[in-house]
């Protein structure tokens, strides 16, 4: 540990770096023993597609290039790929004992903070899987501790805060619903002298000057954030508005409610806490944006690491008595090991489909099968004759199909209208021939001149994939040419 420092008038309690830094060895260890296991995410897959951009269509550049980064870096392979996403989970633990370090939690509170939190369902999931939202768990968990700091003690930190933000905007513009919902919380329940001062002002500067490259590559493409956030919402709105509330209970794990709702009470009524009681507020602002957008369940978990590592601070202040200590590791160890076989690849996959993972995570799902579908695929295009393949392709309805071509097939040209790689289309005049992956043969049929299902994509280990059943078909002659035919297979989703 280190000694504890005053900051502002109060003694903050000492960093409990050993422990705190053993949770997180210890869970940085458990991702990279478990990262190869299943195969890549269909998102992995795309972003490996995607060359370097100041944006693409469907996301800003952060992602994607660091998946390109440490793939070049490290290998191509699924444990490179997701580097990332450890060291992200393990940074945003590292932010929640430092966060209940904040609000005086002492060694006990710290580790319980950063061993709960990284044990959690949805921090294990984004931590394993490199999606845009593993970074998330670290920008939203930094913007949170530099807010809550700057609240309490050191108004500094609002600048700090805006850094990140701006940071944080190459990677997602959502990280300016939580600023928003933070500032509707200081105005509502204060402390608006806050906002009195410079400091959360330059703040907001320091965010967009950061931020300034993204939001100019925005303003010249039209926005094609709110057209993609429009399209998620056509797709997913209205099983959103219902699934998000639950979610907020399974988000850490059922078990871990109980404390992050202590400790969202406790944030409210607890007078050492009253600058804090902006964040409450926030809660039910960003549940409003998540409800109104449509477009993923998450968006509101986030802010739920702050009352987190409030109710960390609570339970380690009551677990005085050994009996209630046991009691605290018992909740959440039980917790952690439930959330560890939903959210880790630790089922074998020849009997994943047997359980209930694949139902409770998709990630999982999304994660099989991939070489074998690809084999299938290529399999079809291998038995066309010789003059066919010499002017065909693969086209395929979605980048995570795309992708999978692209890793494990290189040597196939390969395309798709799915989200950017619209834009790496169409394939040349002379491709007359396609192999094409994708639902609904009527409805390509009217693309071609011909079309023939060929197979139907197989897992071989009966988990329900979005690929499974879909047809692999030969299609001849796109009709009026790939000019006509390219522009109404873009899609966003």
């Amino acid at each position: 540990m280190t000694a504890g420092r005053t900051t502002a008038g109060r003694t903050l309690p000492a960093v409990a770096w050993l422990p705190v830094g053993a949770v997180a060895v210890a869970l940085a260890a458990v991702l990279t023993a478990t990262s190869g296991r299943y195969g890549y995410h269909r998102d992995e897959l795309y972003f490996r597609m995607l060359d370097p951009a100041w944006g693409y269509v469907d996301q800003p550049p952060l992602t994607p290039g660091l998946a390109r980064a440490f793939t070049r870096m490290l290998g191509d392979t699924v444990e490179a790929m997701r580097v990332p996403a450890t060291l992200s989970l393990v940074g945003a633990v590292l932010l929640a004992a430092l966060l209940a370090r904040e609000l005086g939690g002492r060694g006990g509170a710290q580790v319980l903070a950063a061993g709960a939190f990284g044990t959690a369902a949805t921090p294990l999931i984004f931590g394993h899987t490199f999606l845009t939202a593993s970074l998330d768990l670290v920008v939203w968990g930094g913007v949170l501790w530099c807010v809550a700091r700057a609240l309490l003690a050191d108004h500094r930190f609002w600048v700090v805060a805006g850094a990140v933000a701006g940071v944080g905007m190459y990677n997602k513009l959502l990280v300016g619903a939580l600023l928003g919902a933070l500032a509707v919380g200081i105005l509502v329940a204060g402390p608006r002298r806050a906002l009195a001062t410079p400091w959360p002002w330059a703040g907001a500067a320091t965010a967009q000057v950061v931020g300034l490259p993204q939001l100019l590559y925005q303003a010249g493409h039209g926005w094609p954030q709110l057209a993609m956030g429009e399209a998620l919402r056509a797709a997913n709105a209205a099983d959103v508005r219902v699934d998000m509330w639950l979610f907020q209970l399974l988000t850490l794990g059922p078990p871990l409610a109980v404390v992050w709702v202590v400790g969202l009470v406790a944030l409210w009524r607890r007078p050492a806490w009253r600058p804090l009681r902006g964040l409450v507020v926030a809660y039910p602002v960003l549940l409003a944006f998540t409800f109104a957008a449509g477009a993923q369940v998450y968006y509101a978990s986030g802010l739920v690491t702050a009352f987190l590592a409030a109710g960390a601070v609570v339970v380690a202040q009551w677990a005085r008595t050994t009996a209630r200590r046991v009691a605290v590791v018992g909740l959440v160890t039980l917790n952690a090991v439930g959330c560890a076989l939903i959210a880790l690849p630790l089922v074998p996959v020849t009997t994943l489909g047997e359980t209930p993972v694949p139902d409770l995570n998709q990630t999982a799902r999304d994660a099989v099968g991939w070489p074998d579908y690809v084999r299938q695929i290529e399999a079809v295009h291998d038995a066309l004759p010789d003059a066919d393949r010499e002017r065909s392709v693969v086209v395929t309805q979605n980048y995570g199909e795309a992708g999978a071509v692209d890793r494990f097939a290189a040597h196939l040209p390969v395309y798709s209208g799915h989200n950017a790689l619209h834009a790496l289309g169409p394939p040349p005049d002379d491709a007359t021939v396609a192999v094409v992956v994708g639902d609904g043969v009527s409805a390509w049929s009217r693309s071609f001149a011909a079309c023939e299902v060929a197979d139907r994509l197989d897992n071989g280990v009966d988990v329900d994939t979005e690929e499974q059943g879909v047809a692999v078909m030969i299609c001849r002659d796109p009709v009026g040419g790939w000019d006509a035919v390219w522009p109404r297979l873009a899609h966003l989703d």
